[in-house]
């Protein structure tokens, strides 16, 4: 909640009588004046996702009213507190509704009732709502031709009516009602399209998502053998397009323990983290896991009369070494044993400027 608001619910200096329940914590509150609160508390208590609407006096000079004080001019407005669940009917749903059943340019005037107390408002809770109220404030002045008498501001009290007042059209279904219900199903039909527009928003998101992680994957992808040639060295060459072997101890990064990535020399995918890399004495650089383990592939490999597991870049195809079961036992027990000559590394501070940023996080 905004660090503006009571632990009552209401901007500092509001007073509200009675705490939501506990039951309700996470509901969200806007409190509506529409003339005779009966319909106004009835007809939002039909709109999926609102979970208690309340009729009560509201934003009058006086404490705790009573019925008869507020019907010979309190100055407090007839009021319902509507408590919503925001994932299925949003503010701005509920503010356009109040349009609905209101008409917005009658000043203390709804259907036969006359008063101050019958004045229309919107009142908020919460600084961050206003924006919304607003929004749709101006977008429904915009179709009329003189101004609205609709109070729009923060709640300064609200005080809960007697209890013959709750729900009082379902204890009196033939009881006095100024609005109709007609438009709750234009309510529902609003709902329901916002409802697939947030699916579609979801869907949208998801392939977003996969055409993302396939532009990630073609950016790796492996140049012709006559570019390779150009740009890589002969030994990084020999080693990663004809599996050949550099001598142990050689290597670039054989005791380099530097923070940041290591990448396949050929393409530049991303297969090591500096986090992973361990010092095992075998003369070449070891890792016990790859950063993805869709970015290698593995086969058997059994030249030299042995049978050993083949390590090569999935993109590129370019060979990176073995890996062995021999690694340190609380890291997994594997040992990627990696030719300095198949990798390029990139320090942790150009990692952002090279595209790897979203790696940082793993050395």
């Amino acid at each position: 909640m905004d660090a503006s608001v009571s632990s009552e619910g209401a901007p500092s200096g509001a007073r509200v009588e009675s705490e939501v329940p506990s039951h309700m914590d996470g509901l969200r509150e806007v409190y509506f004046a529409g003339g005779c609160f009966w319909g106004v508390e009835e007809y939002f208590s039909r709109i999926p996702g609102v979970a208690d609407a309340s009729s009560g006096y509201a934003n009058g000079p006086t404490e705790n009213p009573s019925y008869e004080e507020v019907c010979r001019g309190s100055g407090h407005a007839e009021t319902v507190r509507i408590s919503y669940d925001p994932s299925v009917v949003s503010l701005q749903s509920l503010a356009q509704a109040l349009f609905r059943i209101i008409d917005p340019v009658s000043v203390n005037k709804q259907g036969n009732d006359r008063g101050v107390q019958y004045r229309t408002g919107i009142y908020y809770t919460d600084e961050a709502d206003l924006p919304v109220l607003q929004a749709v404030f101006d977008a429904e002045q915009a179709n009329y031709g003189q101004p609205f008498a609709v109070e729009l501001g923060p709640l300064t009290n609200f005080y809960e009516a007697e209890d013959y007042h709750q729900d009082y059209l379902k204890k009196n279904p033939g009881g006095y009602c100024h609005i109709s219900f007609d438009s709750l199903s234009e309510v529902k039909t609003e709902q329901e399209k916002a409802a697939r527009t947030f699916a579609q928003g979801v869907d949208d998101a998801i392939s977003d998502l996969e055409s993302a992680d396939a532009d990630e994957g073609s950016r790796w992808v492996k140049p012709s053998d006559e570019e390779l040639r150009a740009t890589l060295t002969e030994e990084q060459y020999e080693v990663t397009q004809n599996a050949a072997t550099e001598r142990a101890f050689t290597g670039a990064y054989d005791k380099f323990y530097e923070r940041g990535i290591y990448v396949d020399v050929a393409t530049g995918q991303p297969l090591f983290s500096s986090a992973e890399k361990f010092d095992s004495g075998s003369g070449w650089p070891s890792f016990t896991r790859p950063i993805d383990d869709e970015a290698l592939v593995e086969s058997e490999d059994t030249s030299y009369w042995m049978i050993r597991t083949e390590v090569r870049s999935s993109a590129g195809e370019s060979h990176l070494g073995h890996v062995f079961n021999d690694g340190p036992r609380d890291a997994g027990g594997l040992r990627y044993c990696i030719n300095s000559a198949a990798l390029r590394f990139v320090p942790y501070e150009e990692m952002d400027a090279e595209g790897y940023g979203a790696y940082k996080d793993l050395c």
